[in-house]
């Protein structure tokens, strides 16, 4: 977790080809969500990632930061405190995202009902070029609130609701300073030790099994595979050799139970056509063959492929999922030091929403 002011931190792919050593952008993501009138769920949640994989888990209820992952305890040999500083500051989050609701609720003019707010922010790092890049972003009840953009250091207010903070905080040089540092410099300090630390996982390579599967002779057929790590992969058909654009259905990168990824393309085409000449081609970031299927060996609806296996969403996205998606709002202070920051007190974060009041 954030170690100034949650993928997470994003893994995307920066390569011209997926064989050979691909430079790769690794990620750190933090979310923090905090919600009134949702039943039966923590009034706050934060988690940490690193490469879309789950390293830390902090809510209201456990009142605990916690590891994901086994290899995040080996932390603990360069700051012994780690696990008790992130739960003190978690606890200080939590208290105020409980302040900040009520006041975005005055804000909005709303009472009563379900709210949710949340902040995403993080770093990413290519392992290649060395080039660094971060972001930080606010929402409330399901849209955007106010956003970091490092390039220009200035916050981008998309909500009128939003105006008197974007001045205070654009008006904030100092501020502004120190967020530069972070996520160009402290975080991807420590997005690269956690790299590190995780390598045996994080850099692991898992090859999938591949699938196809039409439901009927007239639906399009789903090539689908599913067990790859990482998620830098590609998936795409052929005909006769040459790569299919048209008529070709690409579907997202999702995540296993199980930390792996699946992924599906689907291919239109008629029940006349010569099948023997269509293949379903998968490519792994830093594999050099590829594994391809011939259409001639699909499966009807009949059968039950024994290798789909049915997405969990890691953490975060239940969590998404359950809070409507949203990214939302909390207001901190931001230190430019090796651990995380004090917890803001409940005036600051006052004084932050409502500058003058």
């Amino acid at each position: 977790m954030r170690q100034v002011p949650m993928e997470p931190l994003i893994v995307t792919l920066l390569t011209i080809s997926l064989h050979g050593a691909a430079a790769v952008i690794h990620s750190m993501k933090n979310f923090f969500t905090g919600s009134t009138g949702v039943p039966n769920f923590p009034e706050f949640v934060g988690v940490g990632l690193v490469d879309e994989v789950e390293i830390v888990h902090y809510d209201s209820n456990t009142r605990r930061a916690e590891p994901k992952q086994d290899w995040m305890n080996n932390i603990i040999k360069d700051d012994p405190q780690y696990w008790e500083t992130q739960t003190e500051i978690s606890k200080g989050h939590q208290q105020v995202f409980k302040v900040s609701i009520d006041i975005l609720k005055q804000r909005f003019n709303q009472t009563g009902d379900v709210h949710i707010y949340q902040v995403m922010y993080g770093c990413e790092w290519d392992d290649e070029t060395d080039e660094v890049n971060g972001y930080e972003q606010y929402g409330y009840d399901g849209e955007d609130f106010i956003s970091f953009d490092l390039k220009t250091e200035t916050w981008v207010a998309p909500k009128q609701q939003a105006v008197i903070t974007k001045h205070k905080w654009d008006n904030d040089k100092s501020e502004i300073a120190q967020n530069k540092h972070y996520y160009t410099q402290h975080c991807p300090e420590y997005l690269k030790k956690y790299v590190n630390y995780g390598s045996s996982v994080l850099l692991r390579t898992e090859l999938p099994s591949v699938s196809l599967l039409q439901k009927t002779p007239s639906s399009p057929v789903s090539c689908h595979a599913t067990g790859f790590y990482p998620d830098r992969a590609t998936l795409f058909w052929r005909k006769d050799g040459e790569e299919l654009h048209e008529d070709v259905d690409l579907g997202e990168i999702l995540p296993n139970h199980d930390g792996t990824f699946q992924m599906s393309a689907d291919l239109k085409l008629s029940s006349a056509e010569d099948r023997t000449r269509y293949d379903c081609v998968f490519q792994l970031s830093g594999v050099k063959d590829d594994l391809v299927t011939r259409l001639d060996k699909v499966r009807s609806n009949r059968e039950k492929p024994t290798d789909m296996t049915v997405p969990i969403i890691a953490a975060v996205v239940v969590l998404a999922l359950v809070l409507i998606a949203v990214i939302g709002v909390v207001i901190y202070k931001k230190k430019n030091a090796k651990r995380p920051p004090s917890p803001v007190n409940n005036a600051e974060v006052l004084e932050e929403l409502n500058p003058g009041s």
